[in-house]
């Protein structure tokens, strides 16, 4: 008879020779029951549900971490799936994007939700939460997958199964109700208590805690232009007849990724067209200033935009942030102690706005270097000026930030907020996080120019997207445009350098869980080769190749 031992996190162990469930070992995982909502078990999470029967160590998924607020929202989006599928049976519903702690649907009417029906769907998923009914996890084979979403009706989920045909699938069960498993979920719905639906636009926005304060609902933010943003790239998908993955697998499948490539790269061109365009009627733009998060193709995009600029008659000139980072002695530290070259504080804005305000007033300025290894700034003789049809380019985390630039007048200066905001859902109910897009985006540049793993570059993320939230989504609202950076065909680009690199992660790595879930999430696309990429593409930026020096 085998024997296995389960390791939990206080150093104890247990020795089995049977399987072992989850839920009866709770007690051990040292946290309180109710703040367990799912378990690390040899750095993969896994439900409450699961049974262990080889060695494995474990750690508690506790309320408050971010792994834990992604299950706690993909749950809440499968009790709405369900509470959906029993007060609109023959009707579908369709995710859409996130805005804040929210995500946006919509029912496939055609026309706009009523108010009672959302109070409707309000009312019977508040019933299946108070009933703390059991997610059950069944396997199907594929002929009963299929049949179970046709009823459903899931019509684009069964599209995606044209192109992903394993024998049998993991599906999640709630009463009557069931969807494919994608990633775990809580083991029942008594603990979904913090919810709200909320009408937004022609559909509804289902409301959930931050993960810094799980225990309510914040205050809704809206952002009215990156909704409009999402709504723009929704429609266009629509009329192109590409929104899903599956979708886009049928054009691979058929060879006919070609013309969609070039019609994505051009709608992006006309995009970025668009806001030179913005500029120049604005008449007195001295400064673009471009901001994003990480692998939002900041570089790309400026190199984009100063063509867009030459071609209408101006000449763009670029001012690099980096260059103006204070000395290293000045360097201000983060929570760890380490450097934080993310915040505010580590360029000198001093100097910097003095040159900006030299420059407009039609003197001439040294432009300095930054020594990143001695951690000093360096003169070496090179020099700036601005004639009448030049213009500034700035790119940078801050850019969006008054801050940065507080002697520079309003009226002079123009600012873009990027991001890679993908309008493709996976299937019917299951959407592709933005922040997935720029992960990968990151794991593949990091591995092609900067000689890091999948697992260094998924390490940090934390830490980037924790500097994000600080420093460049609060000044979101202040973007004179945004624009989107996504392009609907990279996913199955990206798939072919990334598969490879997180498949590297192995299960000692505390990295395992989060590759695992891209490497499910890529599994969903076909690949395209990436000769069919364009030389000037954003995707370029990351996989190398690019006509543009960087």
């Amino acid at each position: 008879m085998k024997t296995f031992t389960l390791t939990f996190p206080d150093g104890s162990s247990l020795k089995s020779e049977s399987a072992v469930s989850v839920l009866t070992i709770l007690d051990r995982l040292g946290a309180p029951k109710n703040k367990i909502l799912a378990v690390r078990i040899n750095n993969d999470i896994c439900s409450l549900s699961t049974e262990i029967d080889v060695n494995a160590e474990l750690e508690p998924i506790l309320v408050g971490s971010r792994k834990c607020s992604d299950i706690y929202r993909r749950s809440l989006c499968f009790v709405l799936a369900a509470a959906a599928n029993s007060c609109f049976p023959e009707t579908r519903l369709l995710v859409g994007h996130s805005l804040g702690y929210s995500y946006y649907y919509t029912l496939e009417t055609g026309v706009p939700i009523t108010k009672q029906d959302i109070d409707k769907l309000s009312s019977k998923m508040k019933e299946l939460v108070e009933q703390d009914i059991v997610i059950q996890q069944d396997s199907l084979s594929y002929t009963d997958t299929l049949e179970m979403l046709k009823k459903a009706p899931q019509t684009g989920t069964v599209k995606q199964l044209k192109f992903t045909c394993p024998p049998k699938f993991k599906v999640n069960r709630l009463g009557d109700f069931c969807d494919l498993y994608f990633e775990p979920l809580v083991y029942s719905t008594g603990v979904l208590k913090q919810f709200d639906l909320m009408p937004y636009g022609k559909g509804f926005l289902l409301r959930f805690p931050s993960t810094a304060e799980p225990d309510k609902l914040s205050d809704f933010k809206d952002i009215p232009q990156l909704f409009s943003v999402y709504e723009r790239y929704k429609n266009w998908g629509k009329q192109v007849g590409v929104t899903s993955a599956a979708d886009l697998n049928e054009l691979i499948h058929t060879r006919k990724t070609g013309e969609f490539i070039d019609i994505v790269e051009t709608f992006q061109q006309k995009c970025i067209a668009d806001i030179a365009d913005m500029i120049h009627n604005r008449g007195n733009v001295k400064v673009v200033l471009i901001a994003g998060p990480s692998s939002s193709g900041k570089t790309t995009t400026s190199k984009k935009l100063s063509l867009q600029l030459r071609a209408i008659g101006y000449k763009p000139k670029v001012i690099e942030l980096d260059t103006y980072y204070v000395e290293r002695d000045k360097t201000p530290l983060d929570a760890d102690g380490k450097y934080d070259y993310e915040c505010l504080e580590a360029l000198d804005i001093k100097q910097l706005n003095q040159d900006l305000t030299d420059l407009f007033n039609g003197k001439e300025i040294k432009l300095p270097t930054y020594d990143f290894t001695e951690g000093k700034r360096i003169y070496t003789g090179k020099t700036m000026n601005l004639e009448e049809k030049d213009i500034l380019v700035l790119e940078g985390i801050h850019g969006l930030n008054d801050k940065l630039t507080p002697l520079v007048p309003a009226e002079y200066k123009f600012k873009i907020y990027l991001s890679a905001l993908t309008q493709l859902n996976l299937d019917d109910l299951n959407r592709i996080p933005t922040s997935d897009n720029r992960l990968i985006r990151r794991i593949v540049r990091d591995s092609q120019f900067r000689g890091k793993s999948a697992a260094d570059t998924i390490s940090m993320w934390d830490s980037v997207q924790r500097g994000e939230r600080l420093h460049i989504f609060p000044f979101q609202n202040n973007a004179d445009v945004m624009l989107n950076t996504a392009l609907d065909y990279e996913l199955p680009v990206l798939k072919v350098y990334a598969e490879p690199l997180l498949r590297c992660v192995n299960p000692t790595q505390q990295e395992y869980a989060e590759a695992s879930r891209l490497l499910r999430l890529l599994n969903h696309f076909s690949p395209i080769p990436a000769n069919n990429v364009p030389g000037r593409s954003i995707i370029r930026e990351f996989i190398g190749g690019s006509e543009f020096k960087y």
